[in-house]
């Protein structure tokens, strides 16, 4: 009979339980798992859904970019997914509790992603395909949910890396195989998943981390699962959900996407800016078309631009037809009426144009910031064409002149759309700029008679007013348009 030393027979046993021992990150999933009810159970899931109530934040539209006061009150929430096919889809209806476009009334939205394609369905029952983009985000946030996260967290094509301790978290980041990023936090003595991070471009505000938070488990068909979500885009929480009540494997409703988004070609980036020109006196342009407009003014030296709103292909669209209005005149100037995202959404596009910005003072923090903020995941024209911005505060009133044109910008004080708003006039032509307080065949017009207020008390005479939003009208349309009481 042969006898191994027994130091040899310790190393092969020691070396045995190193090979079967979880690597940190696979070890903080399987508690995870047996914190929600086991890996079995978790695998074995095929649908979710969740019904409940909570808020909408109204994000970059609000008073101010900090504010948070404007909110949605959502109802009638259902949200169904298929995590094994990442489909989703999300009924709610919307009640605003601020002065809304729209009017006050409920609003009901349709909306889901399956198989690449994001869809909306309106309340008329018109149905859009969104973007690849919106796509991506929605199939993303399908990994939102504890129970899908960690179910994903088990496929052996997932990369799990950097687990570690962050004050009472455990935490691990996911890569899926098709280059899905996520984090999972999980709380260090209960082990239940406490948040998950994942990263997406905004427009505005650039890279920024989408995070929803869980609480308040509760078991369902023996596993556990959140009653309250909360999800923050970047610093601001954009919404909040209590569930009142939620399924496992409940049998789904279609979730394949509408043929009409289906069959509709993809979407990819903003459409083609359309702009429209449009001489409304000696010096002064209407660039329109679309949804948003701008103004383009000339002085003896230089022109200025008069909003570059929504995105950089509207942008930089409005500032090239500038330049083609005068070309032996730089433009140098660009005012951003107020830092709403659909109107200060092509800032950094004018500052890669090296155009100085002019604001209300309550803005130029937001739009300095902003002019520093990291765009790797969507390059924007300031991130490939970088230029040091220059952002200069409007407080009441200010008077930029010379010997041929005169342009006077005012803050709409006291207007229920935004706390920092300006307007601007032209004394000599008597022409007033404005936006969002007046939209010309607008069914709903609760911000006119403010507008009018701040016009009569400045008493300036306006003939012609030049809505960025809608068509040319008079003070005499403005004062129609206010709502009788």
């Amino acid at each position: 009979m042969k006898y191994q030393p027994v130091a040899l027979i310790f190393f092969g046993l020691a070396s045995a339980f190193a090979c079967t021992r979880n690597r940190p990150e696979q070890q903080l999933v399987a508690d995870a798992a047996r914190a929600l009810g086991g890996r079995d159970k978790i695998l074995a899931i095929k649908t979710i859904t969740i019904e409940g109530e909570g808020t909408n934040a109204n994000l970059g539209q609000d008073m101010t970019m900090e504010a948070s006061g404007q909110q949605f009150a959502v109802s009638g929430y259902r949200r169904v997914i298929d995590v094994v096919n990442l489909r989703s889809r999300t009924e709610q209806t919307r009640t605003p509790n601020f002065a809304y476009f729209q009017g006050p009334q409920p609003q009901k939205q349709v909306f889901g992603v399956a198989d690449d394609v994001a869809y909306n369905i309106a309340a008329n029952g018109t149905v859009t395909r969104a973007s690849n983009t919106v796509a991506t985000d929605r199939t993303v946030d399908i990994y939102h949910h504890p129970l899908k996260i960690v179910r994903a967290a088990f496929d052996p094509d997932v990369k799990l890396t950097n687990a570690h301790a962050a004050g009472s978290e455990r935490v691990v980041d996911l890569e899926t195989k098709i280059g899905q990023k996520l984090t999972l936090a999980i709380d260090a003595q209960s082990n239940l998943p406490t948040r998950v991070v994942s990263m997406t471009d905004n427009p505005n505000l650039g890279d920024v981390a989408i995070e929803t938070s869980f609480a308040d488990y509760q078991q369902v068909s023996g596993l556990q699962a959140p009653t309250r979500f909360s999800t923050k885009t970047d610093k601001y929480t954009t919404a909040t959900l209590r569930v009142t009540r939620q399924a496992i494997d409940e049998p789904p409703p279609d979730l394949s996407a509408p043929s009409a988004a289906a069959s509709a070609p993809p979407v990819i980036g903003a459409p083609p800016a359309s702009v429209a020109v449009t001489e409304v006196a000696k010096g002064v342009w209407y660039l329109a078309g679309q949804s948003h407009h701008s103004v383009v003014v000339e002085f003896a030296d230089h022109l200025m631009l008069i909003e570059a709103p929504q995105n950089d292909t509207r942008a930089l669209a409005v500032i090239a037809r500038a330049r083609e209005l005068r070309p032996n005149k730089p433009l140098t100037q660009v005012v951003n009426t107020h830092h709403h995202f659909d109107h200060s959404g092509g800032i950094r596009a004018a500052i890669s144009e090296g155009l100085t910005v002019i604001t209300h003072q309550a803005n130029v923090a937001y739009l300095q910031e902003a002019a520093t903020r990291q765009h790797t995941i969507a390059q924007d024209a300031l991130a490939k064409n970088p230029k040091p911005a220059t952002v200069l505060g409007v407080d009441g009133e200010m008077e930029i002149k010379d010997a041929t044109m005169t342009v006077q910008l005012f803050h709409i004080a006291g207007n229920p759309h935004g706390d920092a708003m300006l307007m601007a006039y032209l004394p000599r032509e008597r022409i007033l700029i404005e936006v969002d307080a007046f939209s010309p065949g607008s069914a709903v017009q609760p911000y006119a008679a403010n507008l009018v207020e701040n016009i009569t008390r400045r008493k300036l005479k306006v003939d012609k007013i030049l809505p960025l939003h809608g068509t040319a009208a008079t003070y005499a349309d403005l004062v129609s348009a206010v709502p009788r009481t």
